[in-house]
C-alpha cells in the first residue's frame, strides 16, 4: 500500500505589519546563515528592513510563521537599477523591489513568486516600473530570469572601504510576472 504524499500547508502573502518585525529578522538570520543574504549582516537587521525609501512590504507565511519578505522602496540616486531603468528614456518612473528573502525550509513553495507578483502589482498601481538589482553571483538571478525580468546591466558599486560588489540589474517585464 502507498501511502499520498502529506499536504505541503500553503502559503499566504499579506502586507507587514511593524509587529513582524522580530519574525522577519529571525527569518533574515536564517537566509543570511543559508546563503549570505544580505552579504554583510546589518547592525540594526529590523531598520534595514524599513529603510527610509519604503512605500510598502509584505511578508509570506506558512503555518502561521513568516517565512518570506519583500519590501517595495522608491528609487534613489544611488540605486543602479533605478539609473538604468531611467536611461532607457522608457517615461514610466522605477520603483525598487528589495529586501526579497525566503527562509530555507519555505524555498520552493511559491513564496518568492508570490512576494514578486504582490510588489509589481502594486508598483504597477501607482504607475511604476518594477526594478531590482542582485549580487552577480547569487543564483537569485536565475529566479528572476524565470520570472521573464530583463536584465538591464551589470554594475560595480562600492559597500565600503575595499569591498566593489558586482550587481546585476533587472527590469520587471511588461506584462503580470510569471509564477512558473
Amino acid at each position: 500500500m502507498t501511502s499520498a504524499p502529506a499536504a505541503t500547508p500553503a502559503l499566504s502573502v499579506r502586507p507587514r505589519v511593524p509587529a513582524d518585525l522580530d519574525d522577519c529578522v529571525d527569518a533574515l538570520a536564517l537566509v543570511h546563515a543559508h546563503s549570505r543574504y544580505p552579504v554583510n549582516w546589518p547592525a540594526e537587521p529590523a531598520a534595514w528592513l524599513t529603510p527610509p525609501a519604503l512605500l510598502a512590504a509584505w511578508v509570506a507565511e506558512r503555518d502561521g510563521r513568516i517565512v518570506g519578505h519583500v519590501a517595495l522602496c522608491r528609487g534613489e540616486g544611488g540605486d543602479p537599477a533605478a539609473q538604468l531603468w531611467a536611461a532607457r528614456g522608457g517615461g514610466v518612473p522605477a520603483v525598487c523591489v528589495n529586501r526579497l528573502f525566503v527562509a530555507p525550509e519555505a524555498r520552493g513553495l511559491g513564496g518568492g513568486a508570490a512576494l514578486m507578483e504582490r510588489a509589481v502589482a502594486q508598483a504597477r498601481s501607482r504607475g511604476l516600473h518594477p526594478v531590482l538589482d542582485v549580487v552577480a553571483a547569487d543564483p537569485a538571478a536565475a529566479f528572476y530570469a524565470r520570472l521573464g525580468w530583463q536584465h538591464l546591466g551589470l554594475v560595480d558599486q562600492r559597500w565600503g572601504p575595499g569591498q566593489v560588489v558586482s550587481l546585476r540589474c533587472f527590469a520587471a517585464p511588461e506584462h503580470a510576472v510569471r509564477t512558473g
